[in-house]
């Protein structure tokens, strides 16, 4: 496992270790079943706080890729493929948004964004 903190760019510590943990689940990388490192020794390895390790792994159980085990430490949890298509869905859709609204933002019309969207699509 392979995480990377960024102090640059704003986002927070925990966050970036749920994207990172998430999108290794949903790539396959992490399987169902499979131990995840315990939060104090991932705190140590990442050089965090444990607190913040904590927080990223109830966001990930809060969301179910994560189940817990008290004593025994948190697993990857089975594959939901209609909770992983709804979280690529809710990322798409954010995404949308702010394209929307930095489009507003320079004057592009709706019909203009269309056709900028179609073109990416097109790539």
């Amino acid at each position: 496992m392979n995480i990377l903190i960024r102090n640059t760019g704003g986002v927070p510590i925990y966050e970036q270790i749920f994207t990172q943990l998430r999108d290794e689940i949903c790539s396959g990388t992490l399987l169902p079943g499979e131990a995840l490192p315990s939060i104090r020794s991932l705190a140590r390895d990442l050089r965090v706080s444990v607190i913040t390790t904590k927080r990223a792994y109830e966001e990930l159980e809060r969301a179910g890729y994560v189940v817990t085990v008290a004593g025994k430490g948190s697993f990857v949890a089975e594959r939901d493929l209609e909770l992983e298509q709804e979280a690529r869905l809710r990322e798409i859709e954010s995404h949308l948004s702010a394209a929307a609204k930095l489009g507003k933002k320079c004057g592009i019309t709706e019909p203009e964004l269309v056709e900028m969207l179609r073109l990416q699509w097109e790539e």
